[in-house]
């Protein structure tokens, strides 16, 4: 039991990890393409940058992810980080990620 419970937890690191590599990507292309980052992460999904936004597979919720604004002027969304206040098993907390 405590190898499936390990095994699950470890996918869900790697479906987290696969899900913020996306959504930075999508972030990076839509600034590329705009000179502006969205103002929202739904704003990815209206343009169609996302298909739609993942749901975090350790909150279980799209609505929880929380958006980083950018270091200087503050306005959209610069980075994406788990909403989830839980420990990885690296020891790092996934909201650092």
């Amino acid at each position: 039991v405590f190898r499936y419970f390990n095994s699950l937890d470890r996918s869900k690191e790697v479906v987290l990890r696969q899900d913020l590599h996306v959504m930075r990507d999508a972030i990076d292309k839509f600034y590329s393409d705009t000179g502006k980052y969205p103002s929202e992460l739904n704003e990815l999904v209206e343009k169609r940058y996302l298909r739609a936004i993942p749901v975090d597979p350790l909150t279980e919720s799209a609505a929880t992810w929380v958006a980083v604004p950018p270091p200087r002027d503050g306005g959209g969304v610069y980075d994406v980080r788990s909403g989830s206040p839980e420990q990885a098993k690296d020891g790092t907390l996934y909201e650092a990620w």
